[in-house]
């Protein structure tokens, strides 16, 4: 049985997936996770009534520890590309193994939380280690910050407002392989792209022109409004 999230961190998508496959019992190795970046679009969807009984157990309306659901936000940012069907499958045993929760040494539990880690510590390096460089582009009196980064995990959209906080009264766009994004003082909003087309690897400190040719390419060289 697939289900189907809209993007890479789609977590609403896989709590609304996941409640509705506990509720209708069907054991995790029966579900293949896909998000739209990786479905097969000839890939059979299976609707919702089709997912056997209507009636919902009673173990499927147990309460899951509030440090899961935390554990589950970290987790859905990680790259492995089986963490959905780790989660869920930690979300059944949860409700039909009670002794799981006072496990420590569970392998599963485990995987999630060395997952949720490796996102901190990509969250950390972000913060820590990205650099702007004002540039002019001919858009607006100030100066145009531009940053380079290369996330190990897809912790951009999470990061972001964290430089809004920061830069809140600088023009600003982070730029990635993978997604990027600008923020602008006058529209008060972040504006999210996808990454730079064609963009090499591993590029620690890239020059001025590579990051203007990459911004003008994902937003046109305008500012939002």
């Amino acid at each position: 049985m697939e289900a189907r999230l809209a993007s890479e961190t789609d977590l609403a998508g896989f709590r609304e997936e996941a409640r509705s496959l506990l509720a209708h019992q069907v054991p995790p190795d029966q579900v293949d996770w896909r998000t739209a970046d990786n479905a097969d679009q000839f890939a059979e969807v299976v609707p919702a009534d089709a997912r056997g009984s209507k009636h919902v157990p009673r173990a499927a309306m147990a309460i899951v520890p509030a440090s899961f659901l935390r554990l589950c936000e970290i987790v859905v940012l990680h790259r492995d590309p089986d963490r959905f069907a780790l989660l869920y499958r930690l979300l059944w045993r949860l409700v039909h193994e009670p002794g799981l929760r006072s496990d420590p040494i569970d392998p599963d539990m485990l995987a999630a939380q060395q997952m949720g880690q490796a996102v901190r510590r990509d969250l950390h390096k972000m913060k820590a280690f990205l650099r702007f460089k004002p540039l002019e582009d001919n858009n607006g009196d100030s100066p145009l910050h531009l940053g380079w980064f290369e996330p190990s995990h897809h912790i951009l959209e999470a990061a972001a407002p964290w430089f809004v906080r920061r830069f809140a009264q600088q023009r600003w766009a982070i730029l990635t392989p993978e997604r990027s994004v600008r923020w602008t003082p006058a529209s008060e909003r972040l504006e999210f792209g996808p990454g730079v087309a064609g963009a090499p690897a591993h590029v620690p400190h890239p020059d001025d022109a590579f990051l203007l040719a990459g911004y003008s390419g994902i937003f046109g060289g305008r500012d939002s409004t």
